[in-house]
């Protein structure tokens, strides 16, 4: 999840959301799978397969018609989608979701900037509900996220027992970091030292190439949202040209950040064929490919069992 402005609720759970979330609008499948900078794909989309590593359609503004964006994002070509978890009381409304959509599975965890949900329990309830449910494929979002906060210690507290939840389940971690890298990387160091780094991926990549290239040092993955569509975002696309084809995945983080053209309204699981393309059209190569290529490393980094569309 990106930090932005204005308020998201879940449940009872209200986030602070980069950027302000409009209602949804109607759309065509070429607009879900258009290209972040040249326009939108003409004709019907290519008969891809596509994961949205991360996604938050828990949240209430998803309520009055998730039934129509679960069709968009079957007719695009999403088989499968990875839900993050920002505090323990999600977890049953997100376990819901997965009754209802076979192709999700998701994550337990406890997000940076909510960290007043962390209680001396709460490792243990994130074990216990990891545990309970083989479609819990992760652990996270959790992360730093130094944008406007300056809670470093406060963070750092709530962030190692889920890493080290991690290695204790042998399950990857989301990890959110936002301003943080040379905090994160300082930690990632330590932690090597003691043999205690999780596999798992930086979601929603907002960093340098330099960066990048520290954190695939230390195993992880880099996953491109639609951030990679925004024309300024010169460090995320070279970071797309550049990063290994085994490791990258790419997401929507929706309801957040929705991709060129759609910049601004409400984000959904459908445009990650958008980020797709965009990532595709930065390493020169297909659509099909970029969508076979994040697709395998997606199954790969969270042992995914992929449905047909």
């Amino acid at each position: 999840m990106a930090l932005l402005s204005g308020d998201i609720t879940s449940g009872n759970i209200t986030m602070v959301s980069p950027f302000p979330l409009p209602p949804a609008a109607p759309m065509s499948m070429a607009t879900a799978t258009g290209d972040g900078a040249e326009g939108l794909i003409d004709g019907p989309p290519p008969a891809i397969a596509l994961v949205d590593s991360h996604c938050h359609i828990v949240f209430r503004n998803f309520d009055a018609d998730l039934d129509e964006v679960a069709a968009r994002w079957r007719e695009a070509g999403v088989s499968a989608l990875v839900h993050a978890c920002v505090e323990p009381a999600e977890i049953p409304a997100i376990r819901a979701l997965a009754d209802r959509f076979p192709e999700l599975s998701y994550a337990v965890g406890v997000h940076p900037l909510d960290t007043q949900h962390w209680q001396e329990h709460t490792a243990r309830d994130l074990r216990i509900a990891a545990q309970a449910d083989s479609r819990v494929v992760a652990i996270g979002e959790l992360g730093l996220d130094l944008y406007r906060e300056t809670n470093l210690e406060r963070q750092l507290a709530v962030l190692e027992p889920q890493l080290d939840l991690a290695v204790e389940l042998d399950l990857p971690v989301i990890i959110h970091c936002r301003d943080a890298a040379a905090a994160m990387l300082e930690l990632f160091v330590s932690r090597a030292r003691q043999g205690g780094i999780p596999r798992g991926v930086m979601h929603c990549w907002g960093g340098t190439p330099a960066e990048m290239e520290a954190f695939l040092a230390h195993g992880l993955y880099i996953s491109f949202s639609g951030t990679v569509t925004f024309p300024k975002a010169e460090a995320t696309h070279q970071c797309a040209r550049q990063v290994p084809p085994h490791r990258y995945l790419v997401e929507t983080d929706c309801p957040f950040l929705a991709p060129v053209p759609r910049r601004g309204k409400r984000n959904e699981p459908a445009f990650v064929a958008t980020v797709a393309a965009r990532v595709a059209e930065l390493r020169g190569e297909t659509l099909e490919q970029v969508a076979s290529t994040s697709t395998e490393n997606a199954a790969r980094l969270f042992n995914l069992s992929l449905h047909s569309v």
